[in-house]
Formats: structure tokens, sequence, C-alpha cells
């Protein structure tokens, strides 16, 4: 039956083979399969050519051919079955046959549905864009037997750049004048000596029409500005000169105040009767009954009437009221002012409409995780969006989940399941000290939450936990945001555990006591710094800090309360815990990204503790961190559980943590990029435990306690989703394998570790 099964497939595939996707192709015509390059030759070979200018070229002629590879224009898929259904499948004019036809037929695309000819002539328009005047483009048919076909080969010769020789600017002679000026003279795209380019000299335009349109001439448009370019004077260069166009509207040269702001709130189905509320930032008319607090609109509201229009104002107003997520519509207008004829005066109205105030939604899912846990999941949610009238959300979840272990020998293990009841009611403002620092321009939150999970392994424990807390996030700046826990208290509580269980935790002391019963009164503060320096250096620096069981302790030592010090008759937890990672991108050329993350963190416990609860212990493996290891593999340091025992999932965490990543990203084809990697890292504990040898810190075996690892990647980037999946390469373990030398894994094969995961590792 094998046999017979080959045999088929082999004939299935020289029929298809066999038919041709040429036969209907006339003769004077040719079919096109594809761009084979975009050649640049330049007159130094040793002369880097403009990365932007080439991706333009390239973009420029790059035309899809039939059956591509991910929407590739040079790259086809090995089986073209749309061009051999239309050059051997008889097309009937009517029926299901017709039916069939259409469906499955691709129409050829041809060399002259490309017209290489007229896209000569677009790269020479794109090399002058960009200053290459001098420059040639040509193409030429690339066939191989069958003269039939032909993919496209496109050469240029760039030639040497034009700079700018000379700038002359508008003169300084009024206020509008003055701001053009400033703009241009910042700019790093409009110097002496850069190359000429209409898009750099566009973007230039549209920076200054920004620029003045935020300082009151709210007429100005970019296109009133215009570039007057002289390449006579000096061969090779451009003298340049900046002037205002003839076109230019009277009220462009005006600057405007704001005027009156009128803001009208209607209900979701309309209707209702209106009222009027007079406020600093001008009148809202609020259409009852409805909930809206006063003080909500203004809030949002960037204006002051009497003050420098500013287009920044319109778009940072918008953008506040559409944070809060309680309309469905927001229209802005900006009328002249006309009974003020001695004042240049705008006047604003705003436009919303309440949005339904309850939205529910239930989510299904099907999990595979980097710990070989596999598993369906359902999550439910109801949020009312305006609750009290001034934007504030409570959202209530109600999750699900049933997860197994996959893999060799685990089908009867880790079987769990895992539920959960959450409510969080969200102010869109600190209810906090007016000292706190915080950013204008964007919405700052309070949140108070409460919620209950319970866990259930079926095999070795039931764990229930209880969490409340109150929450605030704000950004102090454009690039800073800060979130700060005031109150968190989680109690966690071991319902049901079993002897294989009990048996573990008797004989690992330490990890025993990170499951016991307790409370674990927090507060934490974080902080992330994100900022694109420039187009090709990003930065994200993330730093937090959170302390447990302080507070308690210090009121019942001021009670004389000593030693052990419970909470409702179950100890509470006292550590302190710290955590910073920092990432850099830097972009090599094109698309091409070298991503690198160093992190570190350590939790200690003391007074009131022995240990650190195991839900606050870090752990190293992973999808997102060492990935030729799976997750809770390594560590701590250079343990390693004895193979009798499986209890690696309990006791492979630690309280001090360091990774190193690095990471060069691309692109492949379409949507579709790859990646390699370079991990290492791993996880210790500060104290020494006997159950646990080789776990502690230690300055002389850090570099050995090290693992290390390499791979390969490829993540599929559809917009705002990022699949990704890995194939991790152990280099060195930690611990002790049967094999001597830094490259100590046990075989190539045990040394892989595949992770699928969503989003980018860091």
């Amino acid at each position: 039956m094998k046999n017979y099964t080959i045999i088929l497939s082999a004939l299935l595939t020289a029929m298809m083979w066999s038919c041709s996707t040429t036969r209907r192709i006339p003769n004077d015509e040719i079919l096109y399969t594809g761009l084979k390059g975009v050649k640049v030759n330049t007159p130094d070979p040793k002369e880097t050519f403009p990365s932007g200018v080439h991706e333009s070229l390239t973009e420029a002629v790059s035309v899809k051919p039939n059956n591509p590879l991910l929407g590739s224009a040079s790259v086809r898929t090995p089986f073209p079955i749309g061009l051999w259904v239309y050059n051997n499948w008889p097309n009937p004019p009517k029926g299901f046959k017709h039916w069939i036809y259409n469906k499955l037929a691709s129409e050829p695309v041809l060399v002259s549905d490309v017209r290489p000819e007229v896209r000569v002539h677009m790269l020479d328009r794109i090399l002058d864009d960009n200053g290459y005047f001098s420059g040639s483009t040509s193409y030429e048919l690339v066939q191989k037997k069958n003269k039939k076909k032909a993919s496209i080969l496109y050469t240029i010769n760039s030639g040497e750049p034009y700079l700018i020789d000379s700038i002359r600017l508008l003169p300084d002679t009024t206020h509008l004048f003055h701001i053009i000026d400033s703009v241009v003279d910042r700019s790093t795209y409009f110097k002496t000596g850069s190359r000429y380019s209409t898009d750099s000299l566009s973007v230039l335009r549209v920076q200054i029409a920004n620029a003045v349109r935020n300082r009151g001439y709210y007429y100005f448009r970019p296109e009133f500005i215009q570039y007057l370019a002289d390449s006579t004077i000096t061969h090779g260069r451009i003298a340049m000169r900046m002037e205002l166009a003839d076109n230019l509207h009277p009220w462009a040269l005006d600057r405007f105040t704001t005027g009156t702001i009128t803001t009208t709130v209607k209900r979701n189905n309309g209707g209702g009767t209106p009222d009027t509320i007079h406020t600093s930032k001008g009148d809202v008319i609020q259409y009852k009954p409805s909930k809206l607090r006063k003080s909500l609109i203004p809030s949002c509201i960037a204006f002051r009437p009497g003050r420098t229009f500013s287009v920044r104002q319109m778009d940072l107003t918008q953008s506040r009221l559409s944070r809060l997520g309680i309309f469905n519509n927001i229209n802005m207008s900006v009328t002249p002012d006309t009974t003020h004829h001695d004042k240049r005066l705008l006047n604003v109205e705003i436009d919303c409409t309440f949005d339904r105030p309850w939205e529910a939604s239930i989510e299904a899912n099907v999990s595979s995780k980097s710990n070989s846990y596999l598993g369906p999941g359902l999550s439910f949610g109801l949020t009312n969006r305006n609750i009290f009238g001034g934007g504030e959300q409570l959202s209530i979840s109600l999750t699900g989940s049933y997860e197994w272990q996959t893999g060799a020998g685990r089908s009867n293990l880790f079987n769990s399941y895992e539920a959960g009841l959450n409510a969080t009611l969200a102010f869109p403002r600190l209810l906090a000290p007016r000292f706190v620092p915080r950013s204008r321009r964007d919405l700052n939150w309070t949140r108070l939450s409460l919620g209950i999970d319970v866990l259930n392994r079926p095999h070795y424990f039931k764990m229930e936990q209880f969490n409340t807390g109150i929450s605030y996030d704000w950004r102090s700046s454009r690039y800073i945001n800060n979130s700060f826990t005031l109150f968190k208290l989680t109690y966690t509580k071991l319902q049901n555990t079993t002897e294989v269980f009990d048996s573990i935790m008797g004989a690992n002391p330490a990890i025993a006591l990170s499951f016991q019963n307790q409370f674990i009164p927090q507060m934490s503060y974080s902080i992330t710094y994100d900022r694109a320096m420039n187009r090709d250096n990003t930065i994200n620096v993330q730093a937090s800090v959170q302390q447990a069981g302080n507070i308690f302790w210090s009121i019942y030592e001021l009670c004389g309360r000593h030693g052990e010090k419970k909470l409702l008759g179950t100890p509470f937890s006292q550590f302190v815990k710290g955590y910073a990672q920092v990432v850099y991108g830097r972009r090599l050329a094109g698309k091409i990204w070298l991503v690198n993350r160093l992190a570190t963190g350590a939790a200690y416990a003391y007074g009131n503790s022995k240990q650190v609860p195991y839900s606050e212990q870090f752990y190293a493996g992973g999808a997102n961190s060492v990935r030729a290891f799976t997750v809770r593999s390594i560590g701590p340091g250079s343990y390693r559980a004895p193979a009798d025992q499986i209890n690696g999932y309990f006791d492979q965490t630690g309280t001090f943590i360091f990774l190193a990543n690095s990471e060069l990203r691309f692109p492949i084809l379409g949507p579709l990029e790859g990646a390699m990697f370079l991990d290492a890292g791993n996880v210790w504990t500060l104290k020494a435990e006997e159950s646990r040898p080789g776990g502690q810190l230690k300055a002389s075996n850090f570099l050995k306690d090290l693992a290390l690892g390499t791979g390969v990647g490829l993540r599929f980037n559809i917009s705002m989703l990022v699949i990704r999946a890995d194939l991790g390469i152990g280099i060195h373990a930690p611990y002790k394998t049967s094999k001597r030398g830094y490259y100590n894994m046990e075989s190539f094969r045990k040394s892989l570790a595949f992770h699928l995961a969503i989003g980018y590792p860091f």
C-alpha cells in the first residue's frame, strides 16, 4: 500500500509538471516570473548607496508575479495551480465546470503588463528626486530554457549625488518668518553639504507648517512653502532659496486667538433635554438624563479662551476625550469669529455622543505554552465605561482554563484547571496628592482591584488566592510612564495537598516555606522609559521595586509585639524585591535590527519571613528567557534535581536572576521575519540551602553557572499581532552532565528546545 501511494504521488507530480503554464500565451508575449533584482552601481564601489533610496527604487518595480510566495515580488510557490488551470482546462460558458474554472484559474501576469520601460522612467524620477541627476537606469529580461518566461533585472548607474551648496531663507522681518527660519535652522534635512532630496524638503515643509500652526497661524499649510533650486551656478551643487507661494491665503499670515469653546454631549439614543453648564473651559451643553460629572469635560479640554490658538491643543483635546472610552463619536470644528472685527478669533465647537454604557465580551482560546502546557480557556467580561458619570470604568471578568502537560512520560502529570473572578474599578484621574508629578497630555488612572483565583493540580495541590489593592498609572513626561501600587494584599492558601506533594515539601524545607499559607501585603513602584532616539536607535528601560510586610511589621513592633507576627491568625510575608532591565535596539541596515537586553533582579526575605513566597521568586528558561532550555529547567545555580524525582517544577526557582540576550532581526518575505539569537542567564538563591547544593550565588562560580544557548526563529508579523516560533540550541548547561568541557550538552537532539509564543521576547 505504501509503494502504491508513492507511485501515485509520483504520477500526479509528473502530470502536473507536464502541463504547460505558457500554452495560451500569445507568441509576442512573455510570462513574467518575478523581479530578478535592482542592481545599483555607484562611481566608487566602496561607496554605500543610501538604503532608503534603494528601498524606494525596489518598491517602484516590485510587481508580484503569479503565485507569489507570501506576497513576494521575487519568489514564487513551486506549484502554479492557477496558471495550470488557465492554460490546460477548458472553460465552458456556464455550469458547474465554469464555476470551478473561475475559482481556480489565474490569468497570467505578462511582461507587457509590468511595463518595464515605464518603470525605468519611474526609477529615473526617483533618482532625480534624491539628487542623482546624472544617474541612468535600464532593464533586461532574464530568461532560461523556456523563452516564454522571463524575470526582470533593473540596473541603475547612480552617478554622483548633487549636494546643497547654499541656502537663502526668508527675511527675518515678521513673527511668522522668524518661526519658519528657526525651524529650518534646527532641521537636519536642510543643511549645506547635505544631499538634495525632495522627500526631505517635503518633510521640512510639514515641520514648518506644524510649528506655525501651533503658534496661532491656523490657516497656514505646507504647500504655502516653496523652494527654488539652481544647479547652474556650481557643477554638482544646488543653490536653494525658500519663498512663500503666490497662492498664499491672506488668513495664513494672521495669528489667531482662541475664542468661545462649546461642547455638546448627546445621549446614545438621542433626545433629551439640553442643560448648559458654564465652566472656565467654555460652555458644556449636556442632554439629560445622562451621567456626566461637571468637571469631566473641562479636564479634557486643552484650549484656553483668549490664548494663542494651537493645533496641538486640538489633537490633545481629541485624544483625551477618546481615551475616556465613553463616547462613540467625537467631532471638532473650528470657525472664525465674525462678531469681533478688531480681533482674529477662532471659535471651537466639540460634539460628543455617548457610547452604550455596558459592553460584554467572551473569548475562547487554546494555548500552547513553552513549559509544555496545552489546553483550552474561556473568558467572559462585563464592562461599564461610565458608571459614576466621570469616565470611571468597572470591569468584571470570569476566566477559566484547563491544561495538561504534553511530552514523553508527561501525559498524566500536572493536568490542572484554573479559574478566577476579578473586578477592577478605574478612575481616569489620580486620586492622590497634587505634588505627585504628572503629565497633562495623557489621562492618569487610579485602579481599585479585587479578585479570587483557584489553581488545581490534581497530583499535587489545590491553591486559592485572594487579592485586593489600589494602584496609580500616570505619565510624568513624554517618554516616562509610572505605576505605583499604594497597597496590595494577597492571601494564598493551600486548600488540599497530596502525599506526593507533602513528601517533596518535606525534602525541601525552603520550598515548603514558600508554599505556606500567608498574607502578602505589598507596596511597589515601577518606571518605564521608552524612546526612539532616532530612526536607528531605540531604548527601553524598566525598573521596579516592591516591599512586603514592612508597614505591618513596624506597627506590631510599636505595639510591643515581637517574634513571629500574624494577621488574622496567619503569618504575613516580609521581603524586598527589585528588578531592572535595559533593551537597546540598533538598526544595522534597512529593516535589519540588532536588539540587546540586560536584566537582573533580586528578592530577599527577612524579619517575619525566612523565604520569599513562591509566586514572587524568579525562574529561568522558556520563550522569553534562555530559549535553549524549557521554563524552570535550569537553576538555581548549578543545582539539578535528581533524575528519580519529578519535582523540578517546584524547586528550580531562585531569589536572584541575571539575563543577557542578543537578537538579530531581519525580514525574509512579506510579513515573515527571521531572527538569530544568543541567550545567557540563570537564577540563584541568596541564601545557602542544603536541599539544593550549588544553588547559592557566588562570584567565583557566576560565569560557570550561566546557561548559554543560541538558536534561530521565525516571526509572522501581521499588523498588531506577532506570532513567534523559536528553536533554541543549548551550548552550556550550568549543571553537571555526562560531557566534560564548556560544551557539555549530552547530545545535539537533547539540546534543542522549541517555543511558540505571541509577541517579541523583549
